[in-house]
């Protein structure tokens, strides 16, 4: 049975952990290269530079964000860390949750345990929290943490967090983050160039390796020339290099899977091929890719983990609404970019299921102090008292409201 809830507010353990969480992001300051070194093992350079940025800024809002949302003080948490964004997750998932959490126990994916065994190994010595990596099985991890904890987070694929929620009590709550398809729109009043570089930015941030990358670029016929005119000339410019190369805008991809995943659509769908399509085997590089289809192609919408541009020609954007609201993207309803007018109809259409940004890029409006996420069940969920909760998440939020509805 899950530990009982401890009825103390928030705000007393923030006081007891502020010290702690305040050296660490003294210590994240002054050693960029210790904790760049280690990223860089799964991430290029500037990835790992922008990542050591966004893990300080949000850490050091940690203390507002708790403050505002008052979470209840729970006794374990018990966290399945995701495969990617290493230091921003250590800090989303275990150091900001330290302030309204007991003790956290939690397990590294493991296609990057390497890296999150020595993460933990710099950071813990530094804020000393109740923090414990546990290198288990997943099944030993669900016997010996998770069936155990208040509460449980998981990131991940769908199926495997619903094989997680069925194993635990109804007692406990169940927070999932998962997979969107993440959809880039643009209509015929969209800046094609700034729209192109935002893509490019967001497409190739960890060499497509990130959750945020759309699956799917949406253009209105009237658009295609200009638009694939330039983006084959902004990918044509991009600088490959190596992990450690300050310059590089993308380098070689770290998850196998990802590799074989492209390999067999490409290979399938090789007539759909507008540019690029190279894999080097030796080196696990996957060059820059555009695939260029109609909505009348059918082509299936994947989620490659790499630099592939997936380009999608629609007529007008009430055909477009018909797609969107099928069972594929609903199921998948996350995040989701559109380009055009401000005033536009169709982004309210879209903020019915998804957190939207406007003449912008998902990565340009994601903060961790704040809740994110769509209204798709392979998205992002909670499950509490045996009920489904699916919508845009934040942990001290999820803890403040359905803590407090089971105590009321």
């Amino acid at each position: 049975m899950p530990n009982t809830v401890i009825t103390e507010r928030a705000p007393a353990l923030i006081e007891k952990r502020r010290g702690a969480i305040q050296q660490t992001i003294s210590y994240m300051k002054i050693n960029r290269e210790a904790l760049r070194d280690i990223l860089t093992e799964v991430s290029t350079f500037q990835t790992a530079e922008e990542e050591i940025d966004t893990a300080i800024h949000v850490l050091e809002n940690a203390f507002k964000e708790v403050e505002t949302h008052r979470p209840p003080v729970i006794s374990s948490m018990s966290v399945f860390m995701p495969s990617n964004v290493l230091l921003y997750s250590y800090v989303l998932y275990l150091l900001i949750p330290s302030l309204y959490v007991e003790k956290i126990e939690f397990r590294g994916s493991s296609q990057v345990i390497d890296q999150v065994r020595k993460l933990h190994k710099v950071l813990y010595p530094i804020h000393g929290l109740p923090i414990e990596m546990l290198e288990l099985s997943h099944r030993k991890f669900m016997k010996e943490s998770a069936l155990l904890a208040n509460a449980v987070v998981f990131t991940g694929a769908y199926q495997n967090a619903e094989n997680i929620k069925f194993q635990l009590s109804r007692e406990q709550l169940f927070v999932f983050f998962g997979h969107g398809v993440n959809p880039f729109i643009l209509e015929e009043h969209a800046d094609i160039a700034k729209s192109v570089r935002d893509v490019i930015t967001i497409r190739t941030f960890n060499s497509g390796q990130d959750c945020m990358g759309p699956d799917v670029i949406y253009v209105p016929a009237v658009l295609q020339r200009n638009f694939l005119s330039l983006l084959e000339s902004g990918l044509k410019e991009l600088k490959f290099g190596g992990n450690q190369d300050p310059s590089a805008e993308y380098g070689p991809i770290h998850y196998s899977s990802a590799v074989d995943i492209v390999a067999s659509h490409l290979n399938q769908f090789h007539e759909f091929i507008h540019f690029g399509g190279h894999i080097d085997y030796r080196s696990k590089v996957i060059h820059p890719t555009i695939l260029y289809s109609t909505l009348q192609d059918e082509l299936p919408i994947k989620e490659f983990f790499s630099p592939i541009f997936n380009v999608v020609v629609y007529d007008s954007l009430e055909e477009l609404k018909t797609v969107l609201n099928s069972g594929y993207f609903r199921e998948r309803a996350m995040g989701a970019s559109f380009y055009g007018n401000k005033k536009s109809s169709f982004i309210e259409f879209l903020k019915r299921k998804h957190t939207v940004s406007i003449n912008g890029n998902l990565l340009d409006i994601e903060n961790g102090n704040e809740e994110f996420g769509g209204y798709g069940p392979m998205a992002n969920y909670i499950s509490y008292q045996k009920q489904l909760h699916i919508q845009p998440l934040l942990l001290s939020k999820v803890l403040r409201d359905h803590w407090e509805e089971e105590e009321s």
